[in-house]
């Protein structure tokens, strides 16, 4: 058993849950819970190494047989040296370091999600969870979005990771990839996405509600849309508009 804060295990998720560049170098991310455990299991994600504690409830239980039948290498830690490592108020007592995978983008593409400058982790793992929701076939992270395997962005993602292709990309990749498509800004001023034809194949960009999309974005954009409101309200968070706006797309390629 892990009792040790100078284990290297217990070490290296402290330095992947806390930066960026730690999960870039290592190539590596950390999932903690036992849905999102269960999800990369489920996906055949490759694991480097699952830590678990005594909190274990009976499913849990039942995913470490899983990990095991798999020859997942696992330690136990103890309890409160897992809680400490938790990301979340009460641990749930399993966490997995995984290794960083893009998965494939496979073409045609005809619904491409781009979030552009999202700096809140939740919004952006609520747009990752609705885009795997509604059928997005990728997601293209421009440059100044935050990173997508973030402690925070994994747990709002609860699983997207697993089933989207995510791939960070610079501008100049970004339009080779929406070459020839309707490429649709969500912004206040735009046309109500009620009266835009969203069934051909497109990109949906959703900037921060703050400042909106940046200038690269409104560049590449061939139309605005926008989401009819009632009374005085001036927006939505970016998690919901472009929640709403990818079902949006979905509800008119579905409509007899």
């Amino acid at each position: 058993m892990i009792t040790s804060n100078q284990n290297a295990k217990v070490k290296l998720v402290r330095a992947l849950l806390g930066r960026a560049k730690e999960r870039r170098e290592e190539n590596a991310f950390v999932a903690e819970g036992v849905r999102l455990v269960e999800e990369a299991v489920n996906s055949n994600w490759e694991f480097l190494f699952t830590l678990y504690s005594d909190e274990l409830n009976e499913r849990g239980i039942s995913l470490i047989e899983k990990l095991e039948n798999k020859n997942i290498e696992i330690e136990k830690v103890e309890s409160g040296l897992l809680g400490s490592l938790s990301e979340t108020e009460t641990s749930q007592g399993i966490l997995a370091v995984l290794k960083f995978t893009e998965l494939p983008i496979t073409n045609p593409l005809n619904f491409i999600l781009i979030p552009d400058q999202i700096r809140d982790p939740g919004n952006l793992g609520t747009l990752l969870r609705t885009a795997a929701a509604t059928g997005v076939q990728a997601v293209l992270l421009p440059p100044e979005t935050t990173d997508a395997f973030a402690p925070k962005v994994v747990r709002s993602g609860m699983g997207a990771h697993f089933r989207l292709p995510i791939h960070s990309m610079t501008w100049d990749e970004i339009k080779e990839q929406t070459k020839g498509k309707q490429i649709c800004l969500a912004d206040m001023e735009g046309k109500s996405c009620w009266e835009t034809d969203l069934r051909q194949p497109l990109a949906l960009i959703v900037g921060r509600e703050a400042d909106g999309a940046g200038e690269e974005a409104r560049k590449l954009a061939t139309q605005k849309i926008s989401i009819p409101m009632a009374g005085n309200v001036e927006s939505l968070n970016a998690g919901v508009a472009g929640s709403v706006l990818m079902f949006e797309v979905v509800r008119q390629r579905n409509h007899k």
